[in-house]
């Protein structure tokens, strides 16, 4: 699986930005993806995730601002980014992992969890917020 993440930009407080993820080589029938960042000398975050079945979750810290969606189409994830605050500046990674049972992930942690500790990831794609 590649992923190749896209629309990291600088941007003034306030402002917005689309990333977009796209996927190949994904021969999973069932999978979950989501988006995390990370700044220098901190832990990768958990940003936002979405299940099989569409259901979404967000970091408190984004929830009313971020929307995750995905194009299978396409097979690309987006994450629209609105009313951007200078703590949000941080790179930012894709990750896709395979589901057998969302019951099993759900005993694991959850979503983000399982993502975080099995997924396969991007590069990143750099977002700086100035104030």
């Amino acid at each position: 699986v590649q992923l190749v993440e896209s629309g990291g930009a600088s941007v003034q407080a306030g402002g917005s930005l689309r990333l977009s993820c796209a996927v190949s080589g994904l021969t999973y029938s069932s999978y979950c993806m989501g988006w995390f960042r990370q700044v220098p000398g901190k832990e990768r975050e958990g940003v936002a995730t979405i299940d099989p079945d569409g259901i979404t979750t967000y970091t408190d810290s984004v929830k009313g601002r971020f929307t995750i969606s995905q194009d299978n189409a396409k097979h690309t994830l987006y994450l629209q980014m609105s009313s951007l605050k200078p703590e949000d500046t941080a790179m930012y990674y894709c990750a896709v992992t395979e589901v057998y049972s969302m019951t099993a992930i759900h005993a694991l942690g959850g979503v983000m969890t399982f993502l975080r500790d099995y997924g396969d990831w991007g590069q990143g794609t750099q977002v700086t917020v100035s104030s």
